[in-house]
């Protein structure tokens, strides 16, 4: 198969899967328990892609000190409310700090 083919498959696929977002019916949305799942699952899918990005190198699992480390102080960061840029430096300022150690 083409690279190019599979390129336009997957847009088409992205502009079907927002289209079917839109034309869902708001009494639906209305529902407190779909309400909920549809608040909190980009958050889920974030988090998801941050452990994966944090823990594996192409598809080997790396698990690497001071990466691991400063998603552990990014978290605890989190935890603790910080606003998103201290949670960004935080975390980046341990990994390169424990890299350079």
């Amino acid at each position: 198969m083409n690279l190019w083919t599979l390129v336009l498959a997957t847009i088409a696929g992205c502009y079907a899967f927002k289209l079917a977002g839109h034309l869902v019916p708001e009494r639906v949305l209305d529902r407190p328990a779909v309400r909920r799942v549809v608040e909190l699952l980009p958050v889920a899918l974030l988090a998801a892609l941050v452990v994966v990005e944090a823990v594996a190198a192409g598809r080997h699992l790396d698990l690497d000190g001071p990466r691991l480390a400063g998603v552990a102080v990014g978290a605890i960061a989190v935890w603790r409310r910080a606003p998103f840029l201290v949670v960004v430096l935080a975390a980046a300022l341990t990994a390169a700090l424990l890299r350079l150690a």
